[in-house]
Formats: structure tokens, C-alpha cells, sequence
């Protein structure tokens, strides 16, 4: 390989190992340690008493979080919350998406623009505005006593329904992105051709549209998916105090506990929920290239 694409493999390379590997491995160690008041404020896993050196690795924080069903009342909440949010950003997001890539070529910069205008203001400031929205007094109370739909405010803030409908709104873009710029590539000619040989629309979309656009379809959900399993500022603003999510028992774990060790264990046990089934997926893909290729 020529030195030049070395180093430009290197660099994400590099990125990897600076950004990822070496904090998981920071965490990692943290999870085997036991907690101890001092600062930090867990116990170093490597100790030498009287020249002897001690490795001493703790798996009572594993244990713990597998006998404990709160942990895993946590993870089962986070995983259905996340679920749901892909599933209704992929049936929202798939029509925006397919909409912009086939506009004329002058109006999708435009379009594109709207769906990233959101990004132009600060994360919290947009679920700020929300709370505005849901509340008992807010814009859309007031807007359904005014047209006489309701004869009291609904109560929209902090329900599991309020979660829901800011999660939605804040990664819808992440699906409809990645999704748009899959279908721009697909060839027209495709679609024609199906239509000439008397497909129907709907037939068409199911036997040629979607399968094409089973990548952008993959990359969208994995985009939303693991951001929104851990999401902790929503669920904290809008959410009642007893939704219980990972990203809530990691907070109070760290902050509240001051257990650095059970936090950390916690946090690899959520990484491997996640990285286990994105592996499972990326090997699936590649024998359906190797499938391909050889036909």
C-alpha cells in the first residue's frame, strides 16, 4: 500500500484507538475495581505489598447488576423506549426522506436546510420549547381549548407520552439523513422499468425501493437506536421521576452513589447490548456480499 493511504488510514485508525479504545479500557478497568472514599474514588486493581505484586479484579459489580432487577427493569425500558423511537422515526422519516430525493435537484439544498434548521439552536434550548408546548398551560392545550376538543388541559409534561414525542423530534433527523442520501442514488431507470412492465406503485416500492434502501434503512436506525438508549436530558425534563432509564441510573450512580466502579460496570454491560447485535448485523452483511459476489 503506498504511504500516502497508510497515513490516511491512519487516521481514523488513530481516532479510534485515542477517542474510543482508550476510554472503554479506562472504563473497563474501572468496572473490576471496588469503591473506597478517596479520589478518585475506587480502588487501583494493581497494588504491591511488601514487593508483592496484587491484581485484584472485583466481579461482585456484575453480579450485582445481573441479580438486581432494577438494573434490568432500567436496560428493558431504555431498549423499548429507544425501539419505539426508531420505529416511528423510520415510518416518519422514510416519506421526508424519499420526498427530498426525488424533488427537482434546485429544491432539495432547500429542503435539506428545513430538516437541519432544528441543529442551528442549542439541544436544550429545543426541549425547553417543548415543555412550553406540552405543559398544562402551553401552546397545544391552549390551542385544543380554542377549538373546543377538549374541556380541560391533557396532561402531556411528564408522561411516558412527553418522552416519547421529544425523543421523536430530536432523532428524526438522524434517520432522515442518512436515508435521503441512500435513495438520491437510486437509479430511476429502475422504477421505470418496473412501471413499464405494469408494476403497481406499491409493489414497486416493496420489491425495489425498500430492499436498495435496506443500508440507508440500517444506518438511519443504528443513528437513533444508540444515542437514544442511553438519552438521559429528555426522560430527566419531560419524563415523570419514575421512569426509570440507563442513562438516569448511570447519573445516579456516579453522582448521586459516587460509585464510580458500578457506574462503569453498568455502562459496559449497556455497550455490549449495543455492540453485540451491531456485529451480529455486520457480518450478516458481509456473507450477503460474499453471497452476491459470487453470484
Amino acid at each position: 500500500m503506498p504511504r500516502g493511504r497508510s497515513l490516511v488510514t491512519a487516521v481514523p485508525y488513530g481516532w479510534l484507538l485515542l477517542f474510543f479504545l482508550v476510554p472503554f479500557l479506562f472504563v473497563l478497568q474501572i468496572s473490576f475495581s471496588e469503591v473506597e472514599i478517596a479520589s478518585p474514588p475506587y480502588r487501583a486493581l494493581v497494588s504491591e505489598v511488601e514487593g508483592v505484586l496484587n491484581i485484584a479484579l472485583n466481579i461482585g459489580n456484575y453480579s450485582y447488576i445481573f441479580g438486581d432487577p432494577l438494573y434490568f427493569e432500567a436496560y428493558l425500558s431504555s431498549l423499548k423506549m429507544a425501539g419505539v423511537t426508531t420505529i416511528i422515526c423510520l415510518l416518519a422519516g422514510y416519506p421526508i426522506a424519499y420526498t427530498i430525493a426525488r424533488a427537482p435537484e434546485a429544491k432539495r439544498n432547500t429542503l435539506l436546510m428545513l430538516v437541519m434548521l432544528p441543529f442551528w439552536t442549542s439541544f436544550l434550548v429545543r426541549v425547553y420549547a417543548w415543555m412550553g408546548i406540552l405543559d398544562n398551560e402551553g401552546l397545544l392545550n391552549k390551542a385544543l381549548l380554542a377549538l373546543g376538543m377538549i374541556d380541560e388541559p391533557l396532561q402531556l409534561m411528564h408522561t411516558q407520552l412527553s418522552v416519547q414525542i421529544v425523543m421523536v423530534y430530536a432523532y428524526l433527523p438522524f434517520m432522515i439523513l442518512p436515508l435521503f442520501s441512500n435513495l438520491v442514488k437510486l437509479d430511476e431507470r429502475l422504477l421505470e422499468a418496473a412501471a413499464d412492465l405494469g408494476c403497481r406503485p406499491w409493489k414497486t416500492f416493496l420489491t425495489v425501493t425498500l430492499p436498495l434502501s435496506k443500508n440507508g434503512v440500517i444506518a438511519g436506525a443504528m443513528l437513533v437506536f444508540i444515542p437514544a438508549v442511553g438519552e438521559f436530558v429528555i426522560p430527566e425534563l419531560v419524563g415523570t421521576p419514575e421512569s426509570l432509564m440507563i442513562g438516569k441510573v448511570l447519573w445516579m450512580e456516579f453522582f448521586d452513589n459516587n460509585n464510580w466502579p458500578m457506574a462503569a460496570s453498568v455502562t459496559i454491560v449497556m455497550l455490549a447490548l449495543l455492540i453485540l447485535p451491531i456485529i451480529y448485523l455486520h457480518k450478516r452483511e458481509e456473507k450477503a456480499l460474499a453471497r452476491a459476489a459470487q453470484r
